[in-house]
């Protein structure tokens, strides 16, 4: 006779799988933050201009995305 998993253990994850998960997406958030506003830093020096406009501009747009990334991800669990 097979033993049968409750419906309950089959949904329940791994401690360790979750601590991947959740370093993954730290890990993204710093990597696409620190990417875009490389970015714009290196187009406000290109451009020449005085105020960090595209550094603030792609920042925060970096930000924004990360962040609608993380409640996407976070509410699917």
């Amino acid at each position: 006779m097979a033993l049968r998993k409750s419906p309950t253990s089959r949904n329940k994850s791994n401690p360790s799988d979750d601590y991947l998960k959740y370093s993954s997406l730290a890990v993204q958030l710093l990597v696409t933050i620190g990417l875009f506003g490389w970015l714009g830093h290196q187009l406000d020096l290109y451009l020449g201009l005085q105020f960090p406009v595209f550094l603030l501009l792609l920042g925060g747009i970096a930000f924004a995305g990360m962040m609608y990334q993380l409640y996407r991800t976070i509410n699917k669990s």
